[in-house]
């Protein structure tokens, strides 16, 4: 091999780690990062009671009223049979009642007991106290940026 192609594959080859300049991810990975990191820790400030998929479920029956097995599963973007499964396993756990539906005989509906809704509000007590930790430890100028990147967040998830 002559120098001339010694030359061209080394001047190819990447810079050794240490000598390549530091790279910012854009800020759709920023964010999508941030997004599952916050996420995940807001998961572990649940309770092992339920799990997410359920908790999902439930907090949707507390704050909707009651729905279908049929308007969950399209809410929560799963097939009916998996939904039935969730609920059933949110019955037998006593946070939901299935009752028959007011106009159609052959559905159900999907209620909150008083222990599903008791449950709901104090994972959200949890995860807000964690979140509340959080924000404390911010400058009042940062805590504006995240209150304004929030509203944010939502007009862009809701779209």
């Amino acid at each position: 091999m002559s120098y001339a192609n010694e030359m061209t594959i080394a001047a190819e080859s990447p810079a050794p780690a240490q000598h390549r300049p530091e790279r910012r991810p854009d800020l759709a990975t920023n964010l999508r990062i941030a997004t599952l990191r916050l996420s995940r820790r807001l998961r572990n400030e649940s309770s092992s009671e339920v799990s997410e998929a359920q908790y999902s479920v439930l907090a949707a029956v507390v704050h909707n009223g009651p729905l279908t097995p049929k308007q969950l599963a399209d809410r929560e973007r799963v097939q009916p049979p998996s939904m039935t499964r969730t609920v059933a396993a949110l019955e037998d756990a006593g946070y939901v009642a299935r009752t028959p539906h007011p106009e159609d005989g052959r559905q159900v509906v999907v209620t909150a007991t008083d222990a599903g809704r008791d449950l709901v509000k104090e994972i959200k007590r949890r995860r807000n106290a964690w979140l509340n930790k959080g924000l404390a430890r911010l400058t009042p100028a940062e805590r504006e940026v995240v209150a304004e990147a929030a509203v944010i967040l939502r007009r862009m998830v809701e779209e």
